[in-house]
């Protein structure tokens, strides 16, 4: 059952989920930082990216929504944007 469940928002999506995610967490907290900015920055946005990937799998899985429900989306932007807080408070 699993193996034919498709996802609809694809991998574009997921990614401009996650990065528009990462990119804001990091520009809503500022602080200063010793290391390169653009590292944890590309960091964040990958974060948020596996984030929204792994929240809309783990949805379709479990039952909760199916592919391409407005459910999905909501989970796949509040995930990408928690864990995109919680990296940067974290790495400032």
């Amino acid at each position: 059952m699993t193996l034919l469940m498709g996802v609809t928002m694809g991998f574009l999506a997921f990614l401009l989920i996650g990065g528009v995610s990462g990119a804001s967490a990091w520009i809503f907290y500022p602080g200063s930082s010793s290391t390169p900015k653009l590292g944890k920055f590309i960091l964040a946005s990958f974060l948020g990216f596996i984030a929204a990937a792994a929240s809309s799998y783990l949805g379709q899985y479990f039952g909760l929504f199916q592919s391409g429900q407005m459910l999905e989306w909501v989970s796949a932007i509040f995930a990408s944007c928690l864990v995109g807080c919680v990296f940067t408070a974290l790495a400032k």
